[in-house]
Protein backbone atom coordinates (compact mmCIF):
# COMPACT_ATOMS: atom_id res chain seq x y z
CA UNK A 1 0.00 0.00 0.00
CA UNK A 2 3.00 2.46 0.33
CA UNK A 3 4.51 1.47 -2.55
CA UNK A 4 0.63 2.07 -4.42
CA UNK A 5 0.25 5.27 -2.71
CA UNK A 6 4.22 6.75 -3.71
CA UNK A 7 3.47 5.71 -7.41
CA UNK A 8 0.04 7.46 -7.39
CA UNK A 9 1.69 10.29 -5.31
CA UNK A 10 3.92 10.58 -8.14
CA UNK A 11 2.11 9.62 -11.53
CA UNK A 12 2.85 12.49 -13.30
CA UNK A 13 6.32 12.54 -12.81
CA UNK A 14 6.57 8.67 -13.70
CA UNK A 15 4.70 9.05 -16.72
CA UNK A 16 7.11 12.13 -18.10
CA UNK A 17 10.24 9.86 -16.92
CA UNK A 18 8.41 6.88 -18.57
CA UNK A 19 8.29 8.71 -21.84
CA UNK A 20 11.65 10.29 -22.04
CA UNK A 21 13.00 6.74 -21.63
CA UNK A 22 10.59 5.35 -24.37
CA UNK A 23 12.03 8.47 -26.33
CA UNK A 24 15.64 7.66 -25.64
CA UNK A 25 15.59 4.25 -26.20
CA UNK A 26 13.59 4.21 -29.45
CA UNK A 27 15.84 6.97 -30.98
CA UNK A 28 19.30 4.86 -29.80
CA UNK A 29 17.15 1.80 -31.32
CA UNK A 30 15.72 3.22 -34.03
CA UNK A 31 19.33 4.93 -35.46
CA UNK A 32 21.10 1.15 -34.62
CA UNK A 33 18.17 -0.73 -37.18
CA UNK A 34 19.69 1.85 -39.74
CA UNK A 35 22.61 1.43 -39.35
CA UNK A 36 22.85 -2.69 -38.48
CA UNK A 37 20.78 -4.14 -41.12
CA UNK A 38 22.63 -2.87 -44.09
CA UNK A 39 25.44 -3.56 -42.61
CA UNK A 40 24.19 -7.19 -41.43
CA UNK A 41 23.43 -7.70 -45.06
CA UNK A 42 26.63 -6.06 -46.85
CA UNK A 43 28.40 -8.53 -44.52
CA UNK A 44 27.19 -11.25 -46.10
CA UNK A 45 29.33 -11.31 -48.79
CA UNK A 46 32.69 -11.07 -47.25
CA UNK A 47 33.54 -14.02 -44.98
CA UNK A 48 36.75 -11.65 -43.19
CA UNK A 49 34.90 -8.91 -43.25
CA UNK A 50 32.15 -10.36 -41.67
CA UNK A 51 33.98 -11.46 -38.96
CA UNK A 52 36.07 -8.72 -38.30
CA UNK A 53 32.57 -6.53 -38.06
CA UNK A 54 31.01 -8.80 -35.52
CA UNK A 55 34.37 -9.18 -33.52
CA UNK A 56 34.41 -5.32 -33.30
CA UNK A 57 30.95 -5.37 -32.21
CA UNK A 58 31.34 -7.86 -29.99
CA UNK A 59 34.02 -6.28 -28.36
CA UNK A 60 32.29 -2.98 -28.19
CA UNK A 61 29.44 -4.55 -25.85
CA UNK A 62 31.69 -5.96 -23.64
CA UNK A 63 32.65 -2.69 -22.02
CA UNK A 64 31.44 -1.94 -18.82
CA UNK A 65 28.07 0.36 -19.38
CA UNK A 66 29.08 2.82 -17.05
CA UNK A 67 32.18 3.48 -18.40
CA UNK A 68 30.80 3.81 -21.97
CA UNK A 69 28.63 6.40 -20.63
CA UNK A 70 31.72 8.20 -19.23
CA UNK A 71 33.98 7.70 -22.21
CA UNK A 72 31.31 9.91 -24.09
CA UNK A 73 31.75 12.97 -21.89
CA UNK A 74 35.01 13.66 -23.10
CA UNK A 75 34.83 12.57 -26.79
CA UNK A 76 31.66 14.70 -27.20
CA UNK A 77 32.44 17.77 -25.05
CA UNK A 78 34.19 19.23 -28.08
CA UNK A 79 30.61 19.79 -29.81
CA UNK A 80 28.78 20.53 -26.98
CA UNK A 81 27.12 17.15 -26.27
CA UNK A 82 29.61 15.99 -23.01
CA UNK A 83 26.17 15.46 -21.07
CA UNK A 84 22.51 14.82 -21.51
CA UNK A 85 20.15 12.38 -23.71
CA UNK A 86 22.84 12.70 -26.83
CA UNK A 87 25.76 10.95 -25.59
CA UNK A 88 23.57 8.10 -23.92
CA UNK A 89 21.95 7.43 -27.48
CA UNK A 90 24.89 7.26 -28.87
CA UNK A 91 26.13 4.64 -26.23
CA UNK A 92 23.17 2.88 -26.56
CA UNK A 93 23.02 2.82 -29.90
CA UNK A 94 26.50 1.69 -30.26
CA UNK A 95 25.37 -1.59 -27.66
CA UNK A 96 22.23 -2.13 -30.04
CA UNK A 97 24.45 -3.05 -33.18
CA UNK A 98 25.84 -6.66 -32.24
CA UNK A 99 22.49 -8.16 -32.01
CA UNK A 100 21.31 -6.44 -34.84
CA UNK A 101 24.26 -6.99 -36.69
CA UNK A 102 24.77 -10.86 -35.94
CA UNK A 103 21.07 -11.56 -36.44
CA UNK A 104 21.02 -9.67 -39.80
CA UNK A 105 24.09 -11.12 -40.90
CA UNK A 106 23.08 -15.02 -39.68
CA UNK A 107 19.21 -14.38 -41.51
CA UNK A 108 20.50 -13.39 -44.62
CA UNK A 109 23.41 -15.91 -44.95
CA UNK A 110 21.77 -19.06 -44.04
CA UNK A 111 19.23 -18.59 -46.58
CA UNK A 112 18.12 -21.40 -48.19
CA UNK A 113 20.29 -21.24 -51.56
CA UNK A 114 16.81 -22.79 -53.81
CA UNK A 115 15.05 -19.89 -52.60
CA UNK A 116 17.54 -17.80 -54.28
CA UNK A 117 17.49 -19.50 -57.15
CA UNK A 118 14.01 -19.83 -57.47
CA UNK A 119 14.05 -15.57 -57.41
CA UNK A 120 16.18 -15.60 -60.10
CA UNK A 121 14.71 -18.43 -62.03
CA UNK A 122 11.57 -16.09 -61.71
CA UNK A 123 13.82 -12.78 -63.68
CA UNK A 124 14.44 -11.29 -60.26
CA UNK A 125 17.18 -8.73 -60.14
CA UNK A 126 19.69 -8.80 -56.90
CA UNK A 127 17.55 -5.81 -55.22
CA UNK A 128 14.44 -7.35 -55.73
CA UNK A 129 15.58 -10.75 -54.52
CA UNK A 130 16.78 -9.10 -51.28
CA UNK A 131 13.87 -6.92 -50.83
CA UNK A 132 10.89 -9.48 -52.11
CA UNK A 133 12.22 -12.65 -50.39
CA UNK A 134 15.29 -12.36 -48.33
CA UNK A 135 14.41 -9.86 -45.81
CA UNK A 136 10.89 -10.72 -45.80
CA UNK A 137 11.63 -14.36 -44.64
CA UNK A 138 14.39 -13.36 -42.71
CA UNK A 139 12.52 -10.41 -40.65
CA UNK A 140 12.37 -13.33 -37.92
CA UNK A 141 15.89 -13.56 -36.79
CA UNK A 142 16.39 -9.85 -37.82
CA UNK A 143 13.39 -8.71 -35.45
CA UNK A 144 14.68 -11.35 -32.67
CA UNK A 145 17.83 -9.03 -32.77
CA UNK A 146 16.08 -5.98 -32.07
CA UNK A 147 13.57 -7.28 -29.42
CA UNK A 148 17.17 -8.33 -27.54
CA UNK A 149 18.78 -4.80 -28.10
CA UNK A 150 15.44 -3.06 -27.10
CA UNK A 151 14.82 -5.26 -23.53
CA UNK A 152 18.73 -4.89 -22.99
CA UNK A 153 19.28 -1.51 -23.23
CA UNK A 154 15.87 0.00 -21.31
CA UNK A 155 17.53 -1.81 -18.69
CA UNK A 156 21.46 -0.41 -19.93
CA UNK A 157 19.67 3.39 -20.24
CA UNK A 158 18.98 3.56 -16.24
CA UNK A 159 22.54 4.28 -16.40
CA UNK A 160 22.32 7.31 -17.99
CA UNK A 161 20.69 9.35 -15.98
CA UNK A 162 24.35 9.51 -14.15
CA UNK A 163 25.31 11.71 -17.40
CA UNK A 164 21.64 13.80 -16.90
CA UNK A 165 19.97 11.97 -19.38
CA UNK A 166 17.23 11.59 -17.49
CA UNK A 167 14.49 8.54 -17.24
CA UNK A 168 13.40 6.16 -15.32
CA UNK A 169 17.07 5.63 -14.29
CA UNK A 170 16.40 9.48 -12.10
CA UNK A 171 14.00 7.13 -10.25
CA UNK A 172 16.46 4.98 -8.74
CA UNK A 173 19.89 7.46 -8.51
CA UNK A 174 17.67 9.18 -6.20
CA UNK A 175 16.75 6.28 -4.26
CA UNK A 176 20.19 4.75 -4.06
CA UNK A 177 21.07 8.58 -2.86
CA UNK A 178 18.20 9.17 -0.75
CA UNK A 179 18.45 5.87 0.65
CA UNK A 180 14.59 5.82 -0.60
CA UNK A 181 13.42 2.62 -0.67
CA UNK A 182 10.18 3.53 -2.51
CA UNK A 183 11.95 5.81 -4.99
CA UNK A 184 14.21 2.60 -5.90
CA UNK A 185 11.41 0.12 -6.10
CA UNK A 186 9.37 2.19 -8.70
CA UNK A 187 12.01 2.62 -10.58
CA UNK A 188 13.16 -0.67 -10.77
CA UNK A 189 9.60 -1.71 -11.27
CA UNK A 190 8.47 0.72 -14.11
CA UNK A 191 11.34 -0.17 -15.82
CA UNK A 192 10.87 -4.03 -15.96
CA UNK A 193 7.01 -3.15 -16.23
CA UNK A 194 8.38 -0.81 -19.73
CA UNK A 195 10.63 -4.06 -20.92
CA UNK A 196 8.70 -6.47 -20.81
CA UNK A 197 5.66 -4.41 -22.43
CA UNK A 198 8.02 -3.92 -25.24
CA UNK A 199 9.05 -7.16 -25.58
CA UNK A 200 5.74 -8.37 -26.42
CA UNK A 201 4.88 -5.63 -28.39
CA UNK A 202 7.83 -6.28 -30.56
CA UNK A 203 6.66 -9.73 -30.84
CA UNK A 204 3.35 -8.64 -32.05
CA UNK A 205 4.99 -6.84 -34.75
CA UNK A 206 7.65 -9.63 -35.90
CA UNK A 207 4.46 -11.89 -36.37
CA UNK A 208 2.31 -9.31 -38.30
CA UNK A 209 5.36 -8.76 -40.32
CA UNK A 210 6.44 -12.42 -40.95
CA UNK A 211 4.76 -13.96 -43.95
CA UNK A 212 2.69 -16.30 -43.83
CA UNK A 213 4.12 -20.04 -43.96
CA UNK A 214 7.13 -18.59 -43.00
Amino acid sequence: MELMSFILAHIDVLMARTVQHITLVGIAVGLAVLLGVPIGIAITQHKRVADCVLYMASVMITIPSIALFGLMIPLLSPIGYGVGPVPAMVAVLLYSLLPIIRNTHSAIHNLDPALREAAKGMGMHPWQRLCRVEIPIAMPVIMAGVRIAVVMNIGVMTIATYIGAGGLGDFISNGIAQTDRLQLITGALAVSVLAVFADYSLAALQRYWTPKGA
